[in-house]
């Protein structure tokens, strides 16, 4: 990809990106992780591991239940009390044939 961009200008612009992110998923707590999952491949947890690793890379200690309330805008179990549902048979089922085309 050619570009004038710099990469403290990517930096900047992918850094935005990832705040919306954040606040889009924030904002939609009625998507459950496990449809996250089975649709993208991907939920809030991953999100926070790739965060978090991304931090170490950088030399920046940070606990996995810290990247969870970075992403999640609160403490994972606070979240779950709030807002996950028991999974229905109908998800595990798309989960597990997520799962077998990975």
């Amino acid at each position: 990809m050619e570009s004038d961009m710099d990469k403290a200008k990517q930096t900047e612009l992918e850094a935005a990106a990832f705040r919306r992110l954040v606040s889009h998923l924030g904002t939609r707590t009625d998507v459950q992780n496990i449809d996250l999952m089975i649709l993208a491949g991907f939920c809030r947890n991953c999100l926070s591991d790739w965060y978090r690793e991304a931090a170490e890379e950088q030399g920046v200690a940070m606990t996995r239940d810290e990247a969870r309330e970075r992403v999640y805008g609160m403490p994972y179990g606070e979240w779950k009390d709030k807002y996950q549902t028991e999974a229905t048979p109908a998800q595990l089922k798309a989960m597990a044939k997520a799962k077998k085309h990975d």
